[in-house]
């Protein structure tokens, strides 16, 4: 009878340790959403662990924004892809990108080391990946976009003094040429037909430049396939199973 009670006694202090640790781990994963906006996807049935990095806002680079600006710190992000990479825990990458753009230096060091990644990777424009955001979007391995989901190209722009001389435009158009060179080496669109969409002057009232909305943005070869949540998390599940397999 006393074996049957203190077994019993095991079994109920065994359940409620259960509990307490899955309401630990639901605090944390709660409070890396809200800090930073990351989380580990790990409880689908093929126990994949999928992270999940948001670009939402503003790429911040070294300059802070203000308190009322939402922004994506890349010295955030980079680390991060850092510790990704190094970890045997982690099977695959999903991006969700909502971005204004932001700071170029920024972004394309966000865009490089998401493309250097050696581990399945997924991206999926929400919103928008406008300006420094389309080299952040195609930098992975399979890119979607929402039906609504739209991307600004448009050529660099830099704020505040300039100086008017040829070595300015010259870095000007390095900059520009690492920004397309990026692009159009991680998507399928011809670097002319990226030009001459940042050129565009008939659609923006006070830039030069291009929107693209949803499959426009695939039919231009910027981005794979229209899609949405769904489609990006079984694309990256297939990826991750693919890749294990070769592994074997």
């Amino acid at each position: 009878m006393g074996n049957n009670k203190n077994s019993k006694d095991r079994e109920n202090r065994d359940r409620d340790n259960d509990k307490e640790k899955k309401r630990e781990s639901e605090k944390q994963k709660d409070e890396r959403i809200e800090k930073v906006g990351q989380v580990t996807l790990d409880e689908n049935a093929l126990q994949h662990k999928i992270h999940l990095l948001t670009i939402i806002g503003e790429v911040e680079g070294h300059d802070n924004l203000g308190s009322n600006t939402k922004t994506t710190k890349y010295e955030h992000i980079l680390p991060q892809l850092a510790a990704i990479e190094d970890s045997s825990e982690v099977d695959g990458v999903l991006i969700l990108l909502n971005t204004m753009g932001g700071d170029v230096e920024a972004g394309l060091a966000i865009a490089e080391m998401i493309a250097s990644v050696s581990k399945p990777t997924v991206s999926l424009v929400l919103g928008g990946s406008h300006s420094i955001g389309v080299p952040i979007a195609v930098s992975t391995d399979y890119s979607y976009i929402v039906p609504t989901g739209t991307m600004v190209i448009h050529p660099v722009r830099l704020s505040g003094m300039v100086i008017g001389v040829q070595q300015t435009f010259d870095y000007f158009k390095q900059i520009q040429n690492r920004i397309t060179g990026f692009v159009c080496e991680h998507c399928k669109i011809p670097k002319p037909r990226l030009e001459e969409l940042m050129m565009e002057t008939g659609m923006l009232t006070k830039d030069v430049g291009t929107v693209l909305v949803g499959r426009e943005a695939v039919e231009e070869g910027i981005i794979c396939e229209v899609g949405g949540i769904s489609d990006a998390i079984a694309k990256l599940h297939d990826m991750i199973g693919r890749k294990k397999k070769d592994a074997k």
